[in-house]
């Protein structure tokens, strides 16, 4: 599902590809538990897929829990939380017009 979703997304199908997303994500949670890294990258996708779809305010929430969920799981140093960090960063100075306050340590 992952890959047809994809490839639906680089064809700019972008209906199709959010519902598969969304079904992947449930199913991700319901079997691997939310803070699952596999859960944690489709709500990432998702979050990409609403956000190029112009519906930037649910992007923005879903990337906000993905960060959050990052943060317990992974710790605030990983490479996959920095780059949540780095993305919330830029949609909430486009979508909101400030920056999130720099963490200790990344600037």
């Amino acid at each position: 599902m992952v890959d047809l979703a994809s490839a639906y997304k680089k064809h700019g199908q972008l209906r199709k590809a959010e519902e598969l997303e969304v079904q992947t994500m449930e199913l991700r949670k319901r079997v691997l538990g939310e803070n699952h890294l596999d859960t944690i990258t489709s709500m990432a996708n998702l979050a990409f897929t609403w956000k190029r779809q112009g519906l930037d305010n649910k992007a923005l929430e879903l990337m906000r829990e993905c960060f959050r969920l990052q943060t317990l799981s992974l710790g605030s140093d990983h490479p996959h939380t920095v780059s949540s960090l780095s993305v919330l960063n830029e949609w909430e100075t486009e979508i909101l017009g400030f920056n999130f306050e720099v963490v200790s340590g990344y600037e």
